[in-house]
């Protein structure tokens, strides 16, 4: 019989090798529609960017989760190859303003049809769990969720795990 521990340490592993192909579908190009090939990174911050049709870098590292640097590299890296563009906001000739161009538009919609499709496959395959487990197995992503963040909060604030006295 398996102990909660046990099952524990289980669901853990998993989680980590679901966040590890994450990470390697993150970095993998994808093609979108015709002429539209784009790394998930690239594809989210356009969608980011379309859902708000403008943004600043710091809005934009702020929705994306990323550093202001971070999200100033990509929009350097967008724009360049012709799906943002960058203009001064009318209140400040210091704030840049992203929006998508044409062909930022393009992936934008093109990447929103293939995010249903991909919703509703997930859909499906958990139509048939209860409603109690799915919203369990919601609060525990949630808690895992809060686990990630303050890790990544102490990793930024230079804090190494094995400097806590709590982690024996």
């Amino acid at each position: 019989m398996e102990t909660k521990e046990d099952l524990i340490k289980a669901m853990a592993s998993t989680l980590m090798r679901i966040m590890a192909k994450h990470a390697r579908i993150e970095e993998l190009p994808v093609r979108f529609d015709e002429g539209v090939e784009l790394t998930p990174k690239e594809i989210h911050t356009i969608q980011t960017i379309g859902q708000q049709k403008q943004v600043n870098v710091t809005d934009l590292a702020i929705r994306s989760g990323v550093t202001k640097s971070a999200a100033s590299q990509m929009a350097a890296k967008l724009t360049g190859k012709g799906y943002l563009e960058k203009a001064y906001a009318d209140h400040s000739n210091k704030e840049l303003r992203l929006s998508l161009t044409e062909l930022g538009w393009r992936a934008f919609r093109a990447h929103e049809r293939i995010h249903e499709k991909h919703l509703a496959d997930l859909a499906q395959r958990l139509n048939s769990f209860s409603l109690p487990q799915l919203s369990t197995t919601s609060v525990l992503l949630e808690v895992v969720e809060g686990v990630v963040e303050e890790r990544l909060s102490q990793l930024l604030q230079g804090k190494f795990f094995w400097e806590d006295s709590s982690v024996s």
